[in-house]
């Protein structure tokens, strides 16, 4: 009996989630969906000696 409401509940819980893709859809003021602009590229860091330092750094290798 117990394992019948353990399932139950676990089959409830995975239809209630919802996918990540379609939790934030791009939309203007108005409510209309438009193009999502483009995700900023991440910035380049540098270690050197284990610690993260400039790239500009001698020595200094892209982590």
């Amino acid at each position: 009996m117990i394992v019948r409401t353990l399932i139950a509940a676990a089959g409830l819980a995975l239809l209630a989630t919802a996918p990540a893709s379609a939790a934030a859809p791009c939309k203007d003021a108005k409510g209309k969906f438009t193009k999502c602009p483009p995700a900023k590229p991440t910035p380049t860091r540098c270690r050197s000696n284990g610690k993260f330092v400039k790239c500009g750094t001698p020595g200094a290798k892209p982590a």
